[in-house]
C-alpha cells in the first residue's frame, strides 16, 4: 500500500482547545488534576464537545474537499492534542458526531505537539495554548493562538472567508522593523518607496496564503466547466498601511503569485470597523492587543512574531499603531 502523501494539501493542525469548547473539562484538570480528569472524560465519552472558536473555520475549509476525488481531499486536518489516546476518545467521537471529516490525529500525553508541525508539512497549527504556539513560531513553524471568545455563528452557506493582516503575518517583518527606527513613519514610507520592487520576505502564514490561492484556482477552472458554480474562498488583506507604502505589499503578492480578493489599506482606520462588515471565518494579526477587540464578532487569531511579540508582554510598537496616531 502507497503511504499517503500531504504534498499539494492544504494541510491544518488543531489542537483540541481551539477546535472546541473544553472550559468545563479543562477546569476539572487544573482543580482536581489528571486522574479525576480522566475519569470525567471517560464518563463523558459520547457527551459531544461543543464547537470551539476555530470550528466553523475548520468545518467550512472541509468543505471544500468536494472539490477533489473521493479519497483525495485538498484539506487535510490533523488533530494534534497533548491528550493521552485514551482521553482523546471524547475528542475523536465528537469530531464524528459532528460530522467533520477528520481522521487523523496525534495525541502526546502532556507533551506539546507542536513539533510534528514540519513532519506533517502543515501551512497552520491552531490552538488557544499560549505557549505552545510561541514554541511553534519560534522554531519557524506557522501558528497561531485562538483568542478567548463567546462567538456563535449562524450559518451562511459553505463560504470560507479568511482576512489578514499583512506585515508579521503574510509577510515578514522588515518593515515593522524600520517603522520603529529613529526614522519612525516617514522613515518607513520613505523605505517602502524606495524597495518598491523589492519583495518582501515571507512571513509565518504565507504559504497558508499559497495554499488558499491554490483552492481558488481550483474554483476558476470548476467555474469555467459549471458556470453556475459559485467560489466559496475569499482572501482579504486588512492592513494599517496606506498609500505610497501601499504599492510594495501589492507588488509582493505579484512577486509571490497570488492575488486576494479584497485589500483594505486603511491608514490609521480601525481594523474592527471594517471587519464588523467583512465577517470573515477567521482573522489573523501579530498585534494581541487589536485581537482582543475585534474577538467579540470575528474569530481571531494571535500570531506571535517579530518585533512587535519580542517584549516579555509581546506590545511592542508596530505599524499598527498608525490605528490610534494617523
Amino acid at each position: 500500500m502507497m503511504a499517503y502523501v500531504l504534498t499539494n494539501r492544504l494541510v491544518v493542525g488543531v489542537a483540541s482547545s481551539a477546535l472546541f469548547d473544553l472550559s468545563e473539562s479543562d477546569a476539572i484538570f487544573r482543580a482536581e488534576g489528571e486522574e479525576p480528569y480522566r475519569t470525567y472524560q471517560d464518563a463523558n465519552i459520547d457527551t459531544q464537545l461543543l464547537p470551539g472558536v476555530a470550528f466553523p473555520f475548520i468545518q467550512r475549509l472541509l468543505g471544500l474537499n468536494d472539490l477533489s476525488p473521493i479519497g483525495d481531499p485538498l484539506v487535510e486536518v490533523i488533530v494534534l492534542s497533548k491528550n493521552d489516546p485514551t482521553t482523546g476518545l471524547r475528542v475523536m467521537r465528537s469530531i464524528e458526531s459532528h460530522g467533520l471529516s477528520i481522521t487523523r490525529a496525534v495525541f502526546t500525553q502532556g507533551k506539546s505537539p507542536y513539533e510534528y508541525i514540519g513532519a506533517f508539512e502543515m501551512s497552520l497549527f491552531l490552538s488557544a495554548d499560549e505557549r505552545d504556539v510561541r514554541k511553534a513560531v519560534e522554531l519557524g513553524f506557522p501558528a497561531g493562538r485562538v483568542m478567548p471568545s463567546d462567538l456563535s455563528y449562524a450559518e451562511d452557506g459553505g463560504e470560507v472567508r479568511v482576512a489578514f493582516d499583512f506585515d508579521g503575518v503574510l509577510a515578514d517583518d522588515e518593515s515593522e522593523r524600520i517603522f520603529q527606527g529613529p526614522g519612525g513613519l516617514k522613515g518607513f514610507q520613505d523605505h517602502e518607496v524606495f524597495n518598491l520592487d523589492r519583495s518582501l520576505s515571507a512571513g509565518p502564514l504565507r504559504e497558508l496564503l499559497k495554499d488558499l490561492h491554490m483552492i481558488q484556482n481550483l474554483e476558476k477552472i470548476k467555474k469555467l466547466e459549471q458556470p453556475q458554480y459559485q467560489p466559496r474562498v475569499r482572501i482579504s488583506i486588512v492592513t494599517a498601511r496606506n498609500a505610497p507604502a501601499h504599492e510594495r505589499a501589492v507588488r509582493t503578492l505579484s512577486a509571490w503569485g497570488i492575488t486576494v480578493n479584497d485589500a483594505f489599506f486603511l491608514g490609521g482606520i480601525s481594523k474592527g470597523s471594517v471587519l464588523k462588515v467583512l465577517r470573515p471565518h477567521i482573522f489573523f494579526d501579530d498585534q494581541e492587543g487589536h485581537l482582543t477587540a475585534t474577538a467579540e464578532f470575528v474569530a481571531s487569531v494571535h500570531v506571535p512574531y517579530g518585533i512587535a511579540n519580542e517584549s516579555p508582554q509581546g506590545t511592542a510598537i508596530s505599524l499598527d499603531i498608525l490605528e490610534t496616531v494617523a
